[in-house]
């Protein structure tokens, strides 16, 4: 395992091909090979089919965003339509199927639109409708839920109880995304995992996220324990949670949240970075208008260029932050993350230095898993973050029903 050179490094070989870190479907491409590889990894959790995202990528214009976008909606709104008919000839668990890959595929044709491109806002309500007609059919089923948060404003989630565990009052995860992931990817990355292990979840679009983002325009901020205390709160009202067993994830940029919300929030049982950032400025190298992902940053961060976004990101690190964790603390980080592997060290080792009780597992090409968020195979990401909460919330997985 190696630390690697950046997401944006055009590799010698120009034709698809496997990379430590999953596969590498347009080399020339490397931004899109990425969210490729993302979707291609969900569909082993159900968010999608591996013939359909081949299909999809094989009619595209390699490195065009136009045709990334209509290729993703053709095979989404085909699944959706199928779920929707498949419902009403009483095919429940075809339609389930159907709604949950369509989720997944409309995620990926929303991505590269414009903040202010109305397909986005369109797309992204076909996600919710999609999520939320799955989630209807569970049992217990799927709850969208508001999370009052401030401004008048509330945080769009979703809970679901485990299926699994017959407690009344169950440890509960909360659980989001970073930059680019929303509460409708996260049973995809770490949600899945947790209600098979008889955790409950709350699936929550935080500041700068999902429909926070989109519909109240609330742009992300650097004392996430603000956000995650108001999901606290929400929690404790409820009869099925026990208060006590409350744990947090964050994934990719959330890695930073988790970690910073757990630094100050101590009502918090456990935490996990699931993916870790040490500083987002010293991620993103320099405020480059080119970046990959520069226009998304902007629209998270809520400002016009690059420049300001770094001048709000210098408060976004973890210096003199960690080390006030006081709950076990968990870094699930890939060995050949291609945006690097040194920062999720830096946080471990100070973490450490602090006196945290830290776990640190980086995982190996060897295994596969070594991606990103494991996006290139999110079911052994799920495994040990889910299997290392279910050992702090004290659950035995062989009396799970």
């Amino acid at each position: 395992m190696k630390e690697q050179s950046g997401i944006s490094k055009i590799s010698n070989d120009k034709n698809a091909h496997y990379e430590p870190y999953g596969w590498h479907h347009w080399p020339e491409f490397p931004w899109m090979s990425y969210q490729f590889r993302r979707a291609l990894g969900e569909t082993q959790e159900g968010g999608g089919s591996v013939s359909e995202c081949f299909q999809a990528a094989n009619n595209m214009i390699p490195g065009d965003e136009e045709s990334w976008h209509k290729e993703w909606l053709i095979v989404g709104e085909r699944n959706m339509k199928r779920g929707d008919q498949a419902e009403v000839n009483n095919h429940i668990i075809t339609a389930q199927q159907c709604w949950l890959r369509a989720a997944d595929y409309l995620r990926e044709a929303e991505f590269w639109l414009g903040q202010d491109d109305p397909r986005r806002i369109q797309t992204f309500d076909k996600i919710e409708y999609c999520t939320k007609k799955w989630g209807q059919y569970l049992n217990p089923a799927l709850e969208p839920v508001e999370v009052p948060y401030e401004n008048g404003v509330n945080l769009a989630a979703y809970f679901l109880r485990s299926p699994v565990n017959p407690e009344q009052r169950q440890p509960v995860l909360i659980c989001f995304g970073g930059l680019d992931s929303f509460k409708d990817e996260m049973y995809f990355m770490v949600a899945s995992g947790a209600l098979k292990r008889g955790i409950s979840v709350l699936m929550t679009d935080g500041p700068g996220q999902g429909a926070t983002l989109r519909r109240h325009k609330v742009y992300n901020r650097f004392d996430y324990e603000v956000p995650v205390g108001r999901c606290i709160d929400y929690l404790e009202t409820r009869d099925d949670v026990d208060a006590k067993r409350i744990a947090v994830s964050g994934s990719s940029l959330g890695g930073y949240y988790a970690a910073r919300a757990a630094s100050f929030e101590h009502r918090l049982a456990a935490a996990v970075s699931h993916g870790a950032i040490w500083s987002v400025n010293g991620l993103w190298g320099e405020p480059d208008e080119d970046f990959g992902l520069a226009p998304h940053i902007k629209w998270v961060f809520g400002v016009d260029t690059m420049e300001a976004a770094f001048e709000k990101g210098r408060d976004f690190e973890l210096e003199g932050v960690v080390d006030k964790i006081q709950c076990p603390y968990l870094i699930c980080h890939g060995g050949y993350d291609v945006l690097g592997v040194s920062q999720a060290n830096t946080v471990y080792e100070n973490a450490k230095a602090g006196g945290v009780d830290v776990t640190f597992k980086l995982i190996g090409e060897e295994e596969t898993g070594a991606e990103h968020c494991q996006h290139d195979n999110p079911t052994i990401g799920q495994e040990y973050v889910a299997d290392w909460l279910a050992d702090q919330f004290g659950i035995d997985q062989t009396k799970l029903g």
